[in-house]
């Protein structure tokens, strides 16, 4: 099969070898996963289809949390060997987190890569939608979650908008041709061109 992926009922499974970048995130997502549901967003998205090129962060956009899961989901990740850029205990990083500000995770000792950590509620409509309307995909045993592909493709090209962003949506588009449907586009656009205004 040369497109680079298979369907199998409502998963896409991309045909390629685990990075680094994927464990380090899958490693994350075990932690993750037992505190708050999440999406896996932005450049990461077209790295796992085979794009090539770095990132330094991977966006993973997370329920607004209340402070004592937070608290229990922090000293998990600490004892997992991660840490956070914005403080050493929970108290410290919730005063972000609280006010739905991003933080990041990093492997104990590291910089990079890192997590970006983005709350999200039902006022950031755009992301709330895409958070609620995920796309399994997995590669070899690491299965996970993404926004609806064209929704991504949309949401890169409108509100993103930079050159690696672009160049992303292209990536995706060229890489799903046989596989994205016009009406969701449509849909999409309308929801996305709403968080424009």
């Amino acid at each position: 099969m040369t497109k680079g992926y298979n369907i199998k009922g409502d998963l896409i499974i991309i045909n390629r070898e685990l990075t680094e970048l994927d464990i380090f995130l899958r490693d994350f997502l075990k932690v993750l996963k037992k505190y708050a549901d999440y999406l896996v967003v932005s450049g990461f998205v077209s790295i796992s289809t085979g794009r090539a090129r770095g990132t330094e962060d991977i966006d993973v956009l997370v329920p607004k949390f209340e402070r004592k899961r937070f608290s229990d989901l922090f000293d998990d990740l600490l004892k997992a060997g991660f840490w956070c850029y914005q403080g050493d205990t929970s108290e410290e990083a919730f005063s972000y987190v609280g006010k739905m500000d991003h933080i990041r995770f990093a492997r104990k000792n590291e910089m990079f890569p890192n997590i970006e950590f983005i709350p999200v509620d039902h006022t950031k409509k755009a992301q709330f939608f895409e958070f609620n309307h995920p796309q399994k995909i997995k590669v070899k045993d690491f299965e996970f979650k993404i926004p609806p592909i064209e929704f991504e493709i949309l949401y890169k090209e409108m509100i993103l908008a930079g050159k690696k962003d672009i160049e992303d949506a292209r990536h995706l588009r060229a890489f799903f041709s046989d596989i994205l449907k016009q009406e969701k586009f449509r849909e999409y656009e309308k929801i996305i061109k709403a968080e424009l205004r």
